[in-house]
């Protein structure tokens, strides 16, 4: 696992007790700092859709030095978007005969960021988890059964076909799309939707106290749309993922939903609850304002209200 984030921390402790033998890669002196195990308070929904609680102090092995003369066999990599080209600068040159999962949010071209790492080792995949590390290190997550593997047109690889088969070991079901992309893409713009409107409204209502309001979700479709023109000029093909279809619904409906799955659906809520890091939450909107501009395309809302996310 390419860092000790909320994303490689859960599916690490999955693919472990699943019986793989899992290790992270940390930046020097993160191993002292933070120690030879996790505290973990996970809702696991692989098989209940209320999660079954876990909690322990999970032991972990955490290595420092990252050559290429390792011997992995797969090299998981979720890291903030942001920092995606700083772990691909790294790991270029050190990924030896291992399969590479890139399992993490992207904006820009999908290939384009990889370019720097071997194409025929290259598997894509994006998780179903999330959550937050607490002030004391506690690990407050939710994972999910479900886990997304793509290709950009082309059918699946061999390697894509292992490390499939090493999630479902792990009791993981799969989805599969053959337009990653767009996916990819898609779902980043869904993303700054939701972040926006909960920077508008985090002075006057907690994020999950303002997601069970119609006029928060009447303001997120609003947002959504304004953001279609950017992805038709990136030609995203719209319809190869039902990342947008949410924003068809009237907001009513997706207030009352999001009140039902919060009430009823522990794992649901506890992701907007303990999700920490403001910084990745801005740097959504942050990026498609500036992709817009540099593209010649307007975004009224996003830019009369940039001062939220600066």
């Amino acid at each position: 696992m390419f860092g000790r984030g909320v994303i490689s921390t859960q599916y690490a402790w999955a693919l472990e007790k699943a019986g793989h033998t899992v290790e992270f890669y940390v930046r020097p002196g993160r191993k002292a700092d933070w120690g030879s195990t996790v505290a973990l308070n996970i809702l696991d929904a692989r098989k209940k859709i209320r999660g079954v609680s876990i909690k322990e102090d999970w032991p972990v092995t955490l290595v420092e030095d990252f050559s290429a003369n390792h011997d992995y066999d797969l090299i998981l990599v979720s890291v903030q978007h942001y920092q995606f080209k700083n772990a691909v600068d790294f790991l270029a040159g050190r990924i030896g005969q291992a399969t590479i999962l890139i399992f993490n949010n992207v904006w820009e071209e999908p290939t384009a960021a990889v370019a720097k790492l071997p194409a025929d080792q290259l598997v894509w995949g994006f998780p179903r988890a999330g959550g937050g590390f607490d002030q004391r290190g506690v690990l407050h997550g939710a994972l999910f059964g479900k886990v997304i593997f793509g290709t950009f047109g082309a059918g699946q690889t061999a390697r894509g076909f292992a490390v499939i088969k090493l999630f479902r070991s792990a009791g993981f079901k799969i989805q599969e799309s053959k337009d990653f992309r767009s996916y990819l893409l898609a779902h980043f713009v869904a993303s700054a939707a939701l972040h926006f409107e909960t920077f508008k409204t985090i002075s006057k209502l907690t994020f999950v106290e303002a997601m069970q309001t119609t006029e928060f979700w009447k303001n997120v479709n609003l947002d959504d749309k304004e953001l279609l023109p950017l992805l038709k000029a990136r030609k995203v093909d719209l319809k190869a993922t039902s990342e947008l279809k949410i924003f068809d619904l009237p907001p009513w409906f997706l207030c009352l939903a999001t009140k039902l799955a919060m009430k009823f659906i522990p794992p649901i809520r506890r992701i907007p609850v303990r999700h920490s890091n403001q910084e990745e939450l801005k740097s959504y909107c942050q990026d498609v304002l500036a992709t817009a501009e540099a593209m010649k395309i307007i975004l009224p809302r996003f830019r009369a209200r940039q001062e939220v996310f600066k």
